[in-house]
């Protein structure tokens, strides 16, 4: 590292350690602000800030912060070149002083297996008491912090309505010799080597491909929306699933995109603009009882609910959301998803399928949410994705009915999805009454 990327990074991290906001927004302002940082130096920048993120518990108690004493910058970055960078005290930085050197020593020799367990799984205290009190080993623990450690992978989705994913690799290698392989789950995801800069290529300008994590490209498919439907994407933000909704969909039938914020729908223009797609309708929304809801109750054939959530599940891409969270603010989102979630399910015809997902791994925000929503809303049951997966032909390895991905064993975001489908108020009925029959032959066994 030279020291002006040295000096950049720090500057980079004192503005990012406070947490004030996305830490890669933070990045990128700096980059605009200092023009003559070369593309290397930003390379190498981005990645020493992102990776210091990843590891920032461990590198707290590396360097010895307490509630007491908080570790300087330079202490952390001292602490990541020895210990995750592994670099002898002769291959430390020159701007690294003597004394700079001999901490290095000093903390080359310090055990992480010694440490708490939030420090070995790279959390802060908040999320592993979260993850502990919703039945989680300490063994499940670490296994998630460490599969977070790692930079997330390159995943693209080739727009079908546009190309073949075949004819996209073989464009992608022509073009700039990037190698890709088919994502082993979703039939339209091709995994990029390396981290090329996909948005300059002529696949992408002309709409050809779009940037998309393999798990959220499987909510597509457990929405299981087909030609000429009613559909609506609920939280549509800037419109990833809402391309793949209306690509499913082969351009047919009606699909709305509701969002409370117009900026977030301003960016889905350019996108929409290059997929081709004719059949999206977005939609500015006050909140989510707004009137424009209220008009299509009980007409949709798919509603996709990608609820506001932690993002605890992205935090390879965006480590700083683990420090920018609390226990508190999960808790106010729990409140945020139960009213979407109840509004949301009004505009579900009978037949029609609720798809309620998160890019998390707390159970609080996934399956408590649904739980509770059942238990109030009688007309809904919970279909198992492992079943409506298979009938995709895609094989995947579920722990139960509802979509969990981790990175660890499906080498993508951990999003969370279940999938829910309307009935009848007879055929509810008649569930109730079943269920409560089965009940009483138990109690009289």
């Amino acid at each position: 590292m030279t020291p002006k990327q040295l000096s950049a990074t720090l500057d980079i991290l004192n503005s990012a350690l406070g947490f004030n906001a996305p830490a890669d927004a933070v990045v990128s302002r700096h980059f605009r602000e200092n023009k003559d940082l070369g593309h290397k130096d930003r390379a190498v920048i981005a990645e020493t800030v992102f990776s210091m993120l990843r590891h920032l518990p461990q590198l707290e108690w590396i360097a010895g912060s307490t509630e007491a004493r908080l570790a300087s910058t330079r202490e952390l970055l001292l602490a990541y070149f020895t210990r995750i960078k592994h670099l002898n005290v002769r291959e430390l930085p020159s701007v690294f002083t003597d004394e700079d050197k001999e901490r290095a020593g000093a903390m080359k020799g310090m055990a992480l297996r010694d440490a708490p367990l939030n420090v070995r799984a790279a959390m802060p205290q908040w999320l592993v008491d979260a993850m502990l009190a919703e039945g989680q080993t300490e063994e499940q623990v670490l296994a998630m912090g460490l599969a977070m450690l790692q930079s997330a992978p390159l995943d693209i989705r080739v727009n079908s309505i546009k190309a073949k994913r075949e004819a996209v690799a073989a464009e992608l290698k022509a073009a700039g010799d990037i190698n890709t392989m088919p994502t082993p789950y979703s039939p339209w995801g091709l995994r990029v080597e390396g981290k090329p800069a996909i948005n300059k290529y002529k696949c992408f300008i002309e709409g050809r491909v779009e940037v998309q994590d393999e798990g959220s490209q499987l909510l597509g498919l457990l929405s299981g929306v087909k030609r000429g439907q009613m559909v609506t994407d609920f939280c549509a933000g800037a419109g990833g699933k809402t391309l793949l909704l209306g690509a499913m969909m082969q351009n047919t039938g009606r699909l709305y995109a509701f969002d409370v914020s117009e900026k977030r729908l301003a960016n889905l223009k350019p996108r929409l603009a290059r997929s081709g797609l004719s059949n999206v309708n977005p939609q500015l929304i006050a909140s989510e009882t707004d009137q424009k809801i209220k008009r299509l109750a009980g007409k949709m054939d798919v509603v996709l609910v990608d609820s506001p959530c932690s993002g605890m599940g992205t935090l390879r891409r965006n480590p700083d959301l683990k420090m920018r969270q609390s226990a508190a603010s999960v808790t106010e989102l729990n409140e945020k998803q139960r009213a979407i979630l109840k509004s949301a399910s009004r505009l579900v015809k009978n037949g029609g399928r609720l798809v309620y997902a998160t890019c998390s791994f707390l159970q609080s925000e996934n399956q408590a949410i649904v739980r509770e929503f059942l238990a109030s809303h009688p007309d809904f049951q919970l279909l198992d994705a492992r079943e409506l997966l298979a009938k995709e032909r895609v094989e995947i390895a579920l722990q139960d009915e509802y979509l969990q991905l981790t990175p660890a064993q499906h080498q993508t975001d951990a999003f969370f999805a279940a999938v829910l489908q309307r009935v009848s108020a007879e055929k509810a009925k008649a569930q109730e009454e079943s269920a409560m029959l089965s009940a009483e032959d138990e109690a009289a066994e």
